[in-house]
């Protein structure tokens, strides 16, 4: 049964598992998976995979499940099979430091490999992985450029019309009188859009927080929510702090 909260949230198209997002006159699926797809250049794109973010914290003694580089492959294979991209952009942070490839299973460079295969793969650099692991093939580059849309890892403050960037891991919190929402989300004002972190581990920032503040000035945002089983649209005004 829906809940009062999840029932304040409208699907933003027919098909509900991936909602049109149109960016600068440039159109794009948003995926329930927190993936962005061009359905014209056959681009999937996605931020922060943050792989090896467990094992990271393990080595603090900091104990979590050792699952999430293999979670979240598994993910991205199940974007990759639904939408059959051409090339897969990955938006930064892709690996949680410049160690995580030592760190990672030889079945979890299995699958990224499996990925790659056949399809360009394009890794955008970010501040958790200025270097890649030798092993992560593909090619990488600061930003890329799709027609009038620069894509970066972390948004830029001079860069406000024609952007898409991850970095922030967005989330919206959506409450009612019987209850809240906390998800994942894609924010966005038509001309710049902040993508949700796809790491399993990857952790969330409120769509109000500070942070925010100064990307979008002047205009109306939309919090494209990840919901169990679709993507939905939600105003500012129905979002709060945590």
């Amino acid at each position: 049964m829906m809940t009062p909260a999840a029932a304040a949230i409208r699907p933003n198209q027919q098909s509900a598992s991936a909602a049109r997002l149109t960016l600068c006159g440039v159109e794009f699926l948003a995926d329930l998976s927190g993936a962005l797809f061009h359905e014209g250049q056959r681009l999937l794109v996605v931020a922060d995979l943050h792989l090896e973010k467990g094992s990271a914290y393990a080595a603090r003694r900091v104990l979590l499940p050792p699952y999430d580089s293999a979670a979240t492959l598994a993910r991205l294979a199940a974007a990759v099979l639904r939408w059959a991209p051409r090339a897969v952009l990955a938006l930064g942070d892709s690996f949680h430091d410049v160690r995580a490839g030592e760190r990672m299973a030889p079945a979890d460079r299995d699958t990224l490999a499996a990925l790659q295969n056949g399809r360009d793969w394009i890794w955008v650099s970010g501040n958790h992985d200025p270097a890649l692991p030798h092993f992560a093939g593909g090619q990488v580059c600061e930003t890329y450029a799709l027609g009038p849309l620069t894509l970066r890892h972390e948004p830029s403050l001079e860069g406000r019309d024609g952007e898409i960037a991850g970095h922030l891991h967005p989330v919206a919190r959506v409450v009612s009188q019987s209850g809240s929402l906390r998800r994942r989300c894609f924010v966005s004002d038509g001309a710049r859009c902040v993508m949700p972190a796809f790491g399993a581990y990857a952790g969330g920032l409120n769509i109000r927080d500070e942070a925010f503040a100064p990307l979008f000035t002047g205009r109306a945002i939309t919090a494209h929510v990840l919901g169990r089983s679709g993507v939905y649209g939600v105003g500012a005004g129905s979002c709060r702090p945590d």
